[in-house]
């Protein structure tokens, strides 16, 4: 040892004990945490790293001296010049070596031990997310150095901030729950004006994506060049400078540019585009107007043909506007979160299931927030379209169950005194006072529901875009829960479409003023009629006036293809389901009558395919086959019966009442409704 202690003097070294002695940064680990501010506490920790580092710098270049040293003392030694005593100095080199690597070891571990008791000694809970990553920052790089300094896992520091992590972690996204909270409560659902062009991808919180880095390094010091990547912090550093001087860039490079305009071109072109439609010979001269055409690819508007123009279909309602993605200013703050958290597990690993746990539950709460706001009513149950999946409505029933703090509606004074499990749970969000659904000139706060259901259809698109990157860093032995929250939450979104926009369509048409007109028809007539009754004329004026308010609506906001079907389909779906309650409340009805029937319902097909594109025409089936079952036989009803439980208890029974005495018997009709009864009997 005294050899290796004169060899480093004459370097100018000093051993790793002397320079651990000097070392009064390493002390300062050792002050309470009381003396450490939190400003004080990054400059403290950075210095102590640099410290730290200039004691392994110089035990690096200690092994690196004796290596060099070695080489140069075994060269005269194999040109056989000297002889004598040679098996002496090759023990010394390899006793020398055999110490100095024992050293590392011991050097490193002596290191993670301060800076654990430095980490731990300050509750980091309230930091600025900044300023924790930066210390993530820090300690994962020093991680690396232990890496290339002894091989190290460095386990220590690795528990250490991990502890502060989950820490940090659980108390800054209860904060963040609490904001979405708010974010919900004050969103009045207009539309968030972004590029057509916008991607993720384009946000600072998601620059880290996009570069090819260890994690070690800091998200603001991404643009590490190749040279730099290639080799190790020891050899960058070796002759100066510290791997721990490391500055927070300017929020300049965080800036990013995605907002855009309305979203509409020219009132020039669209003028152009609506005169195009005005072609349309087979449609309404009121409605004309209103026809309106969405883009479902990336080409700008004005690189479409007229004869395309032309052949747009009714339900297409995009309004001459590029297809920029359909957000508000809540979807937008949750996407910047995702980024953030997402930054955080790439850069610490270890908590990668805490946070995708966390991510999970902000889109839950996006989810269950739209659906409360807009999607439930009471009336699903009776309308027999099976509007919530069972996926659905299991989704929301794990979501209510496991997120939401029921109890906090109910309570009046403080909340002191709460459990644990509450304290992990967020009070369900109300719907500002701002927005209103009750106005049937806007379709009933279409646009509104437009703008919360699509944001939320896109928000799971972007987790769709990130599953893969998720997959990649989540535990293998958690992946069962990243697969099921994609399969049975992120995939549920769109199925949202039917229950809200089912609201809408179930008052945008007046059913209810169908039923009392069809109830003034006669259906007992004796001749075959050439003029349908005036109650269809009604409906399709009804379905016309529907068509222009979704046009005045698309103004305000695109209305994508997929809603407009969807809204379509369920204003026809309860359409024809009341022509069958109108027909099932006939009392009297001839062969005439049905034929009457019949015609009517062909009028109303007919105009109704001009006004949509729509096809097949939903529920068809549904109508003509009540109608046509007014011809079938005492064996074929009953086998009717068995076979279309689609239809009421009510509606079938009215059916055999009405075949009686025209082709049925009393004894028939005892057995026919004794075959309606057994059939309803499981239900009850």
């Amino acid at each position: 040892m005294q050899k290796i202690k004169s060899l480093m003097t004459r370097q100018g070294l000093k051993s790793p004990q002397e320079s651990m002695t000097d070392l009064s940064p390493v002390e300062s680990a050792r002050i309470p945490s009381k003396h450490i501010t939190t400003d004080s506490y990054i400059p403290c920790l950075t210095d102590l790293c640099k410290a730290l580092w200039e004691v392994m710098l110089s035990y690096h270049r200690t092994m690196q001296w004796h290596e060099e040293h070695d080489k140069e003392e075994v060269k005269p030694a194999t040109d056989g010049s000297s002889t004598s005593g040679s098996d002496e100095p090759i023990f010394d080199r390899s006793y020398v070596k055999k110490k100095l690597q024992h050293g590392l070891t011991r050097i490193w571990q002596d290191v993670q031990l301060k800076v654990k008791a430095y980490l731990l000694g300050t509750d980091m809970s309230s930091f600025k997310y900044d300023d924790f990553i930066f210390v993530l920052d820090i300690i994962s790089r020093l991680m690396q150095v232990g890496e290339e300094f002894c091989g190290s896992r460095s386990e220590v520091l690795q528990e250490s901030i991990k502890k502060q992590s989950v820490n940090y972690f659980k108390n800054y996204h209860r904060t963040r729950l609490e904001e979405l909270r708010m974010f919900l409560e004050n969103e009045t659902w207009e539309l968030c004006p972004v590029k057509s062009n916008f991607s993720i991808a384009q946000l600072h919180e998601f620059k880290f994506m996009g570069q090819s880095r260890s994690p070690s390094v800091s998200p603001s010091k991404q643009a590490t060049s190749l040279v730099q990547a290639d080799t190790t912090l020891f050899e960058q550093y070796l002759q100066g400078g510290n791997p721990f001087e490391m500055q927070i860039d300017s929020k300049e490079d965080e800036t990013d540019d995605v907002l855009g305009s309305n979203g509409y071109e020219s009132d020039e072109l669209e003028k152009s585009v609506y005169q195009d439609y005005d072609s349309d010979s087979d449609v309404p001269e009121e409605l004309k107007r209103d026809y309106v055409d969405e883009q479902t690819g990336d080409i700008p508007v004005k690189s479409v043909s007229r004869d395309t123009l032309r052949s747009r279909k009714k339900s297409d309602y995009s309004l001459n506007k590029l297809n920029a993605p359909i957000l508000t200013n809540t979807t937008l703050n949750v996407i910047r979160l995702v980024g953030k958290y997402m930054q955080m597990m790439n850069i610490l690993r270890p908590i990668a299931f805490d946070v995708i746990h966390c991510m999970s539950q902000l889109f839950d709460y996006y989810l269950y927030a739209v659906y409360t706001f807009f999607g439930r009513n009471d009336m699903y149950e009776s309308s027999g379209l099976g509007l919530i999946s069972s996926r659905l409505r299991t989704t929301l029933n794990r979501i209510q169950e496991s997120l939401i703090d029921m109890e906090a509606a109910a309570e009046t004074g403080s909340s002191h005194g709460a459990s644990e499990e509450r304290k992990e749970k967020v009070p369900s969000p109300h719907l500002s006072q701002l927005v209103v659904l009750t106005d049937g000139g806007t379709l009933y706060g279409l646009a509104e529901r437009v703008v919360a259901t699509e944001s939320l259809v896109f928000l799971a698109e972007q987790f769709d875009f990130l599953q893969s990157h998720l997959d990649t860093v989540i535990p293998a032995a958690k992946k069962p829960f990243l697969q099921q929250f994609y399969s049975q939450t992120v995939s549920t979104a769109s199925e949202l479409r039917k229950p809200i926009y089912w609201i809408v369509a179930a008052k945008a048409i007046e059913y209810e003023q169908m039923l009392f007109l069809m109830a003034g028809v006669k259906w007992d007539i004796k001749e075959i009629m050439s003029q349908h009754n005036v109650y269809v004329d009604v409906l399709l004026k009804e379905f016309e006036q529907f068509h222009k308010r979704l046009g005045d609506v698309s103004r305000l906001v695109r209305i994508p293809l997929p809603v407009s079907n969807v809204l379509w389909e369920q204003c026809i779906r309860l359409a024809n389901r009341t022509l069958v309650e109108g027909y099932a409340n006939v009392k009297k009805c001839s062969n005439e009558g049905r034929a009457l029937m019949q015609l009517d319902f062909q009028q109303f097909l007919m105009k109704l395919e001009k006004l949509t594109d729509i096809r097949p025409i939903p529920d068809k089936e549904f109508v003509e086959t009540y109608i046509k079952a007014y011809y079938l036989t005492e064996n074929d009803m009953e086998q009717f019966i068995k076979n279309h439980r689609e239809y009421s208890m009510k509606q079938l029974t009215n059916l055999v009442n009405v075949c009686l005495g025209s082709h049925i018997n009393k004894k028939a009709r005892q057995k026919l409704l004794a075959a309606i009864d057994d059939i309803d009997r499981p239900k009850r």
